[in-house]
């Protein structure tokens, strides 16, 4: 009866862990229920948005950049 359970436990202590990663490495899965959720709760912006944001903080590089080269001459 010992030697059954400690082979058993064996099995499942090595069998959960390797079954746990398959199942969290299945690509669909992964698409499915992560990527799928997340565009239902932040649904993609619009384009011109986007580019609006990205004018902004390029805008603000620039000025950083210009700022800290004019105080360093």
């Amino acid at each position: 009866m010992g030697v059954k359970l400690e082979v058993f436990r064996m099995t499942l202590y090595l069998t959960f862990p390797v079954a746990m990663f398959w199942i969290a490495n299945q690509a669909e899965w992964f698409e499915y229920s992560v990527i799928q959720r997340k565009r239902e709760l932040w649904p993609p912006e619009k384009e011109s948005q986007l580019e609006e944001f990205r004018e902004q903080l390029r805008k603000r590089r620039e000025e950083k950049l210009l700022s800290s080269a004019q105080q360093s001459s």
